[in-house]
């Protein structure tokens, strides 16, 4: 894809004669061209340096687009409102597609770019620290004609296009700080075809026609949602809508060309408020205002934590239903989505809860204890199985979704429970979700927590199950509880388990 690249013709000049009024206000003493700087490309994240940015914090987007499903066009306005956290001549933003024009504050502002998806955006005048900033975006493309290392996040349809993947998505549709650490709440207006709809996250605040032959759907997400939890889906749908007992929205939606994995599909997803209802015995009151889930007809085989909507691969129930996997991604609701990772390498954080709430699930259902599913795992991959040497705790970028991040990851979490026992251990499953709610954690953050509730040193167990990278033995197993009677056969459960092994294999 070819870029343009935009100067405004009054910038350089605004840019030398502009020193705004309230800098010299802040008592910083001298011009605030001397202290201003770019802001970083980066928000420091080693597994993903180019990902997010330094110099400013959003708190909302408002995205107002318009989606042609036959030519993939996408045309977009973004708002973002921020502050400055360092005094900044320039910022960046992640995007991919043509810009058209950057206003900051109502003025128009230079624009540059580098790498695949880095906007240089160097402001008329340098913005004081603690500014409020407004910034609009205008900008269209073709997102399915866009690649960042030969990788896409955004998947054509036979009727539309969906924006769905985990670390990047928002690159593809949005121009945002594209990293988990800054979250913020969103507006989504998207105008399409009459007969198609438009799929985004959180409250669907109304649908209104558009001319003749266009029809706009506006969603709102009102709590703090990272980028990548942000999705798009255009196209055919069906749409179911229900209430939790509790009154929480619930809204489904199908592709209406799904073939044999429709009822199957169904037949899982609509299963998604008994499920959230279980998930709040178990973490706590549902963070959010919205639930239900989405399947478009992709090729792709994946399912992903969407705030409020999860994303799920018509694949993910090729085999026949499957409530296990919505039982992963609703978990995620509590842990990755409310709260988030605070860099890549925290992975564990987000799925080894998930996977282990998949094990407590089949627990409920009298399918195979926690217990059971742990001495399978731990039975089922010898000690030099490659399964050993991934390091949950800090997998690296290579092995971030590898499946002992799942499945050790939640063995992890079963040597908790056996050391601290079950009344301690759900305190902390529903304790975290609560302390850290809408904020970003580190696996160490987690581990101090969990010692903070029981009264134990935990460090040692942590260490044995996260960052170790052989196979813990036998005695050691059996010393935290898990595999103390070796494997008792597969239990029940597996099968429907091991289906997910790829559901965020990308």
């Amino acid at each position: 894809m070819h870029r343009r690249l935009i100067v405004p013709g009054a910038f350089v000049a605004a840019l030398l004669l502009a020193i705004p009024a309230s800098a010299a206000a802040g008592g910083l003493g001298e011009s605030p061209r001397k202290h201003s700087g770019p802001g970083a490309p980066g928000i420091g994240d080693p597994y993903y340096p180019a990902s997010g940015n330094g110099g400013y914090d959003v708190s909302h987007y408002d995205l107002r687009l318009k989606y042609q499903p036959k030519s993939d066009l996408l045309e977009g306005t973004a708002t973002i409102l921020a502050e400055t956290t360092q005094d900044l001549s320039r910022f960046n933003l992640d995007f991919g597609l043509d810009v058209s024009e950057v206003l900051v504050n109502g003025k128009k502002a230079g624009v540059s770019f580098s790498g695949d998806q880095e906007v240089e955006v160097t402001p008329a005048a340098p913005l004081p620290k603690g500014s409020s900033i407004t910034v609009v975006v205008r900008y269209a493309g073709k997102p399915s004609e866009l690649a960042i290392n030969g990788f896409t996040a955004w998947h054509r349809t036979p009727d539309g296009g969906v924006a769905a993947q985990e670390p990047d998505s928002a690159v593809w549709w949005f121009p945002s700080n594209d990293h988990p650490l800054d979250k913020a709440t969103y507006d989504v207006s998207v105008q399409v075809p009459n007969g198609t709809q438009a799929i985004s996250n959180g409250v669907l605040q109304s649908t209104r026609p558009v001319g003749s032959d266009w029809t706009r759907y506006s969603w709102r997400s009102d709590k703090p949602q990272a980028s990548y939890l942000a999705t798009l889906a255009v196209g055919k749908f069906d749409i179911t809508t229900d209430k939790t007992t509790g009154g929480l929205p619930i809204l489904n939606a199908y592709s209406k060309d799904l073939g044999a994995n429709e009822g199957a599909a169904k037949a899982s997803i609509e299963r998604t408020g008994e499920v959230a209802e279980w998930l709040e015995g178990v973490f706590g009151p549902y963070p959010f205002n919205a639930l239900g889930g989405y399947v478009p007809n992709v090729t792709s085989g994946y399912a992903l934590e969407t705030q409020t909507r999860p994303f799920y691969s018509p694949r993910q129930f090729a085999s026949g239903s499957n409530v296990s996997v919505v039982v992963h991604e609703l978990a995620h609701q509590w842990y990755g989505d409310s709260v988030s990772v605070d860099g890549w390498k925290d992975i564990w954080v987000n799925e080894g809860f998930a996977r282990y709430s998949q094990w407590l699930w089949s627990e409920k259902e009298g399918e195979g204890t926690a217990q059971e599913l742990a001495d399978h795992v731990y039975a089922s991959h010898p000690a030099d199985d490659e399964f050993w040497t991934v390091k949950p705790g800090d997998p690296g970028p290579e092995n971030q979704f590898h499946l002992a991040v799942y499945d050790r990851g939640a063995l992890a979490l079963q040597a908790l429970r056996n050391e601290v026992g079950d009344k301690t251990f759900f305190e902390i499953l529903k304790g975290w979700p609560t302390e850290r709610a809408y904020g970003n954690a580190k696996v160490s953050d987690f581990v101090k927590y969990a010692e903070s509730v029981s009264g134990k040193p935990l460090a040692a167990l942590f260490d044995t199950w996260l960052y170790e990278a052989a196979k813990p033995s036998e005695p050691a197993a059996a010393g935290v509880g898990v595999s103390r009677a070796g494997d008792a056969g597969q239990p029940k459960s597996w099968k429907k388990i091991a289906r997910t092994n790829t559901v965020h294999d990308h």
